[in-house]
């Protein structure tokens, strides 16, 4: 398996010349390399690639795991208070267009030109993935341009509501072009190749943009959670589901794992161990580490933004990494869990998209959190019988932002879109800050699309805003 993971990302390198224009790429043709490329081998390195980036250091670790307040800084704490460049952001918009968007093109490509359709319908649910994760993160992005380097080689920005739309319409296709009966895929290392899985994938990523546009488009996500159910096809169902890549041992590991081999920058943010001693959550010895030197309290946490001196003074030894699970070389990059599609309903519920109940869902989701983290289903009645965890009916938002806050620990993209979308939990910027106490709202674009595709930049700034951390995108209502 190791082996396989090394040659795929050498050949998922190899297929980023198709960036390079069509002269270029016969100038620079390698008599060494496959023509052919294999579809099991570019899903493999391109679900690598793209859950390396998700998972690792600039956009998790060193920024949206810090805006939501899940980490903090102990030490070069520049990032924390928010100090960043444009070239800060430039990992996932590289990747994902470079490597992850050029590579499932290419899937879907083969899919057709093999006659599996199953190649074609994973390859779109992967790539809207990555589109989200771009469109959550930047705002308005290529998109319908994006990936075709021979026909637009400065593709157009488009405005970010018309994305929503347009990955809707991928994943209705992706689930409908998938069939579990029919030709097999190899490389599949999320699902091993279970297609009726990837169907359920995505649904529940259909359900997740439904409610990213539900308060601008509330007659567009109602109708979308009503047209799934009318499908007939299930969500993810139970924890065995959750996406997720189970990273192996070195230098196969998960790059959280990585990073604290070699750099001891992080901790756990007081923010999040406060919370959790607050609700007496069983999910804090997993999520921290206790103390190297023995301390009362066991869980210390670093206060977000503090500065160099004020982080140094709190001291390696005396304050809490996050907890060994994700620290482990194995840990999963967890792209969709089943307490997230739990919480979702819920929400949907809430809002009237649904008949469902909205504090039964609520209340599956939190149990769910715990069995992802084998946390016993008695604790979580516990937990749940509490006056803070129980379902507020008055205000949902509080409620499911709050513990969906919780449950996506370590997930920093999706839990910085989620923390914009409700505006829970109420989190503070310190004052230490550079932004006059906002915290961030979105990642600034790279410095390399104003020298390289500058009118396109223009006329998204134009439409979106500023290019500045503080503009509001527009899912982001306020």
């Amino acid at each position: 398996m190791k082996r396989t993971l090394i040659y795929t990302m050498v050949i998922a390198v190899l297929l980023t010349s198709f960036s390079c224009s069509k002269e270029l790429d016969k100038a620079n043709i390698n008599p060494n390399a496959t023509e052919n490329a294999q579809p099991d081998y570019l899903l493999t390195g391109a679900i690598k690639a793209t859950a390396d980036a998700y998972w690792g250091t600039a956009n998790n670790m060193n920024s949206s795991l810090l805006f939501v307040q899940h980490w903090a800084k102990i030490q070069y704490t520049e990032e924390d208070r928010f100090v960043y460049s444009n070239s800060s952001f430039t990992t996932l918009w590289n990747t994902g267009y470079s490597q992850s968007i050029t590579s499932f093109n290419k899937i879907m490509e083969l899919g057709t030109s093999l006659n599996n359709n199953n190649y074609k319908g994973v390859a779109l649910i992967l790539r809207s993935w990555v589109f989200l994760l771009l469109t959550d993160a930047y705002g308005d992005i290529p998109y319908k341009q994006a990936g075709s380097i021979n026909q637009y080689i400065t593709p157009a920005f488009d405005p970010q509501k018309d994305v929503y739309f347009g990955l809707l319409d991928d994943l209705k296709t992706a689930k409908a072009t998938l069939d579990p009966a029919g030709k097999a895929i190899a490389g599949d290392i999320i699902y091993s190749g279970n297609i009726a899985r990837w169907k359920k994938l995505a649904n529940s990523l259909r359900i997740r943009i439904a409610l990213r546009i539900a308060d601008r488009e509330a007659e567009k996500s109602k109708q979308v959670i009503a047209e799934i159910t009318a499908e007939g096809d299930p969500y993810i169902s139970d924890n065995l589901d959750n996406a997720q890549l189970v990273y192996l041992s070195s230098p196969q590991q998960n790059p959280v794992s990585a990073s604290f081999e070699t750099r001891d920058d992080y901790r756990i943010s007081k923010t999040m161990v406060d919370k959790l001693f607050q609700l007496n959550d069983p999910r804090l010895p997993v999520y921290a580490s206790k103390t190297q030197t023995a301390t009362p309290q066991e869980y210390i946490g670093v206060p977000n933004g503090s500065t160099t001196s004020e982080a140094s003074n709190l001291g390696f030894a005396r304050t809490s990494k996050p907890g060994a699970y994700f620290l482990s070389p194995q840990a999963p990059a967890v792209i969709f869990s089943y307490a997230e599609l739990l919480f979702n309903q819920a929400e949907a519920a809430a809002r009237g998209f649904t008949a469902q109940n909205a504090a039964d869902l609520y209340q599956q989701a939190i149990r769910a959190s715990f069995k992802q983290y084998n946390i016993s289903d008695a604790a979580a009645t516990a937990y749940l019988a509490q006056g803070g965890v129980q379902y507020n009916n008055t205000n949902f938002r509080k409620s499911i932002g709050e513990q969906k806050w919780i449950a996506l620990f370590g997930q920093g993209l999706e839990a910085f879109a989620e923390r914009r979308r409700q505006d829970y939990p109420e989190l503070v910027a310190s004052p230490n800050t550079v932004l006059n106490g906002q915290l961030p709202s979105r990642f600034i674009y790279p410095g390399t699309e104003q020298s390289l595709n500058g009118d396109n930049y223009k006329k998204a700034v134009a439409n979106q805003g500023p290019d500045l951390l503080t503009t509001r995108l527009w899912f982001d209502v306020k």
